[in-house]
């Protein structure tokens, strides 16, 4: 009920966005993935749906909001190609609940299946983005004893000297 009405349209198809900004200018980067639904909605804007077959704590939607948000993303900024609206995004979760056969090869399984709805959050997705992109195009930080990094370096070799 909380989808507006449309028609899964595509599905597990690739998308690849424009370069990625940061304060307005182009970096190097792009999301490139492969999203599982997309539903075209009869206003014509989309519906973004990620399947998952789980029965976890993290099927709140929290937890795949970044992955939804940069899906979304390219399909709103693409690389080549008319760009969509992506009016909603959420997980189609798909627990299995018993198993289904009746002879040597034919099995499958039956599930429970709900619709969580993720509420988008595009302005904190580009900041972790622009965060992620600072760290991969920044300064090394200064070796030290307070770097991990060194400290597993120096280990590791003594490992290797034994």
């Amino acid at each position: 009920p909380s989808l507006r009405p449309g028609t899964v349209t595509k599905w597990g198809e690739w998308v690849k966005s424009k370069p990625l900004q940061i304060n307005g200018a182009d970096t190097r980067w792009r999301i490139l993935g492969k999203y599982d639904l997309v539903s075209t909605n009869v206003d014509g804007t989309i519906a973004l749906i990620d399947c998952k077959v789980s029965d976890s704590a993290r099927d709140d939607g929290a937890f795949y909001s970044p992955q939804l948000e940069a899906y979304a993303y390219a399909l709103e900024n693409p690389a080549a190609g008319k760009s969509a609206t992506v009016a909603s995004i959420g997980l189609l979760v798909w627990n299995p609940a018993t198993a289904i056969g009746d002879s040597k090869y034919s099995y499958g399984f039956g599930i429970y299946q709900k619709y969580l709805p993720v509420e988008r959050d595009v302005p904190n997705f580009l900041r972790t983005i622009e965060d992620f992109i600072n760290v991969l195009e920044g300064d090394l930080p200064d070796a030290g004893p307070e770097c991990g990094t060194c400290t597993y370096l120096r280990a590791r070799n003594d490992l290797d000297n034994l």
